[in-house]
């Protein structure tokens, strides 16, 4: 099953174009419009000439307060930055902090052992749906993807799986894709994350940590999206009345995005 195409990056973790994700009936998600990412806080233009030479316009960051002070986005050449903070009511939840979450070994086991790491995460996903701050951070996310003059746009939270994947769920469910397609691409980023997150999980499982807990945080799971998706069904009986009720996203934002993104 089609997925985004991997774009070669140095300083930048798990960039991906959408375009090409097929959608059914011979349509496809354009190329070069939509990208996504982990944080670019190490982004370096002169090192990533591949990278500054796709045109960004506008980068989306998703991510709280603290960690954008804690290591500010590096912005493509041109590109202005646009903040939607997904967890801003819920700063401490998992997706925002992985690598605090790995850095002692014994209170993990303690707090997360035992299966409570996968609930914790799978907890945070309804949080993204059901959180009134998450939902006008996605709102406006939205309404920036869908101005031409924002495009190309990269959107990004820290890693690039959790808060990027639901941004990238919705993009790709309001487009028409199927949500088999929609699992394919957000379960497709594992391999790269657990690439940039190696080192963390090495130093904790070298003093000690349980290798379940660290899969559990690091990875990207199918329960997690499937939380997020029984959120939206449960509240909102679907992406429409979700993209209505829950985001109150305008139906032109949704028409224009509908009309732009798909590629025969």
């Amino acid at each position: 099953m089609q997925t985004a195409r991997a774009v070669p990056a140095a300083t930048v973790v798990n960039l991906r174009d959408l375009g090409g994700i097929a959608l059914g009936r011979d349509r496809r998600l354009r190329q070069g419009i939509l990208l996504r990412s982990g944080q670019l806080s190490d982004f370096d233009a002169e090192s990533d000439m591949a990278v500054a030479a796709l045109g960004i316009r506008t980068v989306v960051d998703l991510r709280t307060a603290d960690e954008r002070r804690w290591a500010p986005d590096r912005l493509p050449p041109g590109a202005r930055l646009f903040v939607a903070d997904v967890l801003g009511d819920h700063p401490v939840v998992g997706p925002a902090r992985l690598r605090a979450l790995l850095s002692d070994a014994d209170g993990a086991a303690t707090s997360l052992g035992g299966g409570r790491a996968e609930s914790l995460l799978a907890q945070s996903y309804r949080d993204m749906v059901l959180s009134p701050g998450a939902g006008a951070a996605y709102r406006a996310f939205l309404e920036t993807a869908a101005d031409p003059r924002a495009r190309p746009l990269l959107f990004h939270c820290a890693s690039g799986k959790d808060r990027t994947g639901w941004a990238t769920a919705l993009l790709l469910l309001l487009a028409g894709a199927s949500r088999d397609v929609v699992q394919a691409e957000f379960l497709a980023v594992n391999r790269a994350i657990r690439a940039a997150f190696a080192p963390v999980v090495r130093r904790y499982l070298d003093a000690g940590g349980d290798p379940d807990i660290a899969s559990a945080i690091i990875e990207v799971r199918p329960r997690y999206l499937d939380a997020a998706l029984d959120a939206m069904d449960e509240r909102w009986g679907g992406l429409e009345g979700y993209l209505r009720d829950g985001l109150r996203v305008p139906r032109t934002v949704v028409a224009r995005l509908r009309a732009d993104l798909v590629a025969p």
